[in-house]
């Protein structure tokens, strides 16, 4: 099979990026200045609800084991025990420890017992005020992230990875989307026969060639292809918004994974979600790896729609709740400490006898990121991209500016 130098064939366009880096080679539409001064920030939805108190451990509240004693894993020095977070009394799950690591660093701040506006707990509903930045449902058919990009110095492109673009970046500033596809790889001359077809037409050929450099800009993946466009397989879905940002193809990217509402039989330092925690946390370091010395000027933000039960259920495991768990992560992060407050386990303070009370609201740390990395002025955040939010101040100092 041969094929001409003008229309490179997708492996041969691979083995070239290591020589010359695709920023270069991208057409137009999608070639662009990296960032905000060379800024980049990646935000990873875990749809289906963690559990922040399984994540993020205060093993110091008396009431923890009374509550929820199969789901907590075993405290920090003992054997497969929590990672203990200096002296607050709180640990991150053994599965996390790439994350451990990077709070030692200081590049990982969490926000505990935090919640969008949303007090219901539909994760169709949450999701929805988690991404159009609204305070009710349906509010806004956009998302806070477009919104954010329109208001963004110097402009920046941006990127989902999976089937469909998710509410988070739907409007008006041009986002796009990637997944790898389930169909066999076309021959080479296949691509070939299209480009000179496209060659008269504008429209098609620009859409054709920056499907094909997305396609090259995400890299090969190992892994279900299935997996990667619906969230299931948490590595290569990291791996894949991580070539994206490296690469030079998006300076904002968001990926979706899934799998994180925990019915049944949730386990604690083993089981279900320590397997899902230990996926993302090898993710999260693959991301690093991959962006080399960008990750100095990298901030990821990790969000979920809501937190979890405080107790655990029947079925041994833990049900929606209110007040979850947010990570911000990045070199260009100001982080090894837990901003915010804290509400207690006691049974006085629960939200509706249940939930950990949300005493944080997450619309503060997207703010404070959008903010102090993206440069996004304070009345854009509060009047535009968070509507009617000027009562909620940003998280100021989490990024090093």
């Amino acid at each position: 099979m041969t094929h001409s130098d003008n229309y490179p064939s997708r492996r041969h366009f691979i083995r070239m990026l290591g020589a010359a880096g695709l920023a270069g080679m991208l057409p137009a539409s999608l070639a662009f200045a990296s960032g905000v001064e060379g800024r980049y920030l990646m935000v990873i939805v875990l749809r289906g609800a963690l559990d922040g108190l399984a994540a993020v451990v205060p093993y110091h509240e008396q009431k923890l084991r009374d509550w929820r004693r199969i789901l907590v894993p075993p405290e920090p020095g003992e054997e497969n025990g929590a990672l203990p977070l200096g002296t607050e009394g709180f640990a991150l799950h053994p599965s996390l420890k790439f994350l451990h690591s990077a709070y030692g660093d200081g590049k990982l701040a969490i926000l505990h017992a935090a919640s969008s506006p949303y007090r219901e707990r539909s994760h169709f509903d949450g999701q929805d005020v988690l991404e159009s930045g609204g305070a009710a449902v349906l509010q806004s058919s956009d998302g806070w992230l477009n919104r954010a990009l329109q208001k963004t110095p110097g402009g920046l492109e941006a990127a989902a990875v999976g089937g469909a673009l998710p509410l988070l970046l739907r409007g008006e500033a041009h986002a796009v989307t990637w997944a790898p596809s389930t169909l066999p790889e076309p021959e080479d001359d296949t691509l070939e026969r299209l480009m000179r077809m496209y060659e008269e037409d504008e429209l098609l050929k620009t859409a054709l060639q920056d499907a094909q450099a997305l396609d090259m800009a995400a890299g090969d993946l190992e892994g279900d292809a299935r997996g990667v466009a619906r969230g299931r397989d948490y590595v290569p879905v990291l791996q894949a918004g991580a070539n994206l940002a490296a690469s030079g193809a998006a300076g904002v990217v968001v990926m979706s994974l899934s799998g994180w509402d925990t019915h049944n039989n949730q386990g604690a330092e083993s089981g279900s979600l320590a397997g899902r925690l230990r996926q993302l946390d090898k993710g999260l370091a693959v991301m690093k790896e991959t962006m080399g010395p960008k990750w100095e000027r990298t901030a990821v933000l990790v969000t979920t729609e809501f937190g979890r039960t405080v107790r655990v259920n029947g079925s041994r495991g833990s049900d929606h709740g209110t007040g979850g768990a947010a990570f911000l992560l990045g070199g260009a992060v100001n982080g090894g400490r837990m901003p915010g407050d804290w509400p207690g386990l006691a049974q006085s303070a629960l939200h509706e006898d249940r939930d950990l009370y949300p005493a944080n609201d997450l619309r503060a740390l997207f703010k404070g990121v959008l903010r102090d990395h993206l440069g996004v002025a304070r009345t854009d955040l509060d009047r535009s991209i968070f509507p009617d939010s000027s009562t909620v101040a940003p998280l100021g100092g989490l990024i090093n500016v």
